[in-house]
């Protein structure tokens, strides 16, 4: 008969996925996953496998719940051009907010990981083209409301745009000057005019 667990898994796995975002894979110990959680090294091999497979579930854990947030803050907004203003200043103000920037899990595993692991290379591919597919499905709404040219590359723009946010976020771990970020902004923000 299988033992019932003790614990809540979605709890635990949430509190991996904070230690895991505030330190990186290779800083986080096993000492440190079992305080933080709350559970014992046998608890986490049974419900989760080893660290690996762990800071894995962890990761597509906050890449479903990044792509739902960046959906919903995109959708809300009945103005194409100002969500995506709204959004990426929301992106610049939280980094500010913070007292240490923790940028963004999926990307910090894209710097951290991808370069040496095929397996975090296509995760972290993968949540880039569905962020891509997202401001995408945006841009085609601003060009259907008549905000944007119906000549702009719906696709090309997004990927941009995506390709701005990974470099802004990556930035921002820094704390440039706020006049830099600002600039680079306004920038950004002129793919969509």
């Amino acid at each position: 008969m299988a033992r019932t667990r003790e614990f809540d898994v979605e709890k635990a796995l949430d509190a991996a996925m904070q230690l895991f975002w505030e330190k990186g894979y290779e800083s986080t110990s096993l000492s440190d996953l079992t305080s933080r959680m709350g559970i014992q090294r046998p608890s986490i091999y049974s419900a989760f496998g080893d660290k690996k497979e762990l800071f894995e579930a962890a990761l597509r854990k906050y890449t479903k719940l990044h792509a739902s947030y960046v959906r919903n803050r995109l959708q809300n907004n009945p103005s194409a051009k100002e969500a995506f203003r709204a959004f990426f200043e929301g992106v610049v103000a939280d980094e500010y907010k913070e007292s240490s920037s923790r940028g963004c899990f999926c990307i910090n595993t894209m710097v951290e990981l991808a370069p040496h692991d095929e397996k975090f290379e296509i995760l972290t591919r993968e949540h880039q083209m569905y962020l891509s597919v997202i401001f995408q499905e945006t841009i085609e709404r601003g060009i259907q409301s008549g905000e944007f040219e119906i000549g702009v590359n719906a696709k090309a723009c997004a990927q941009a745009l995506v390709v701005s946010l990974i470099g802004l976020t990556v930035m921002m771990k820094s704390r440039p000057e706020r006049s830099f970020v600002d600039n680079t902004l306004e920038v950004i923000l002129t793919l969509l005019k």
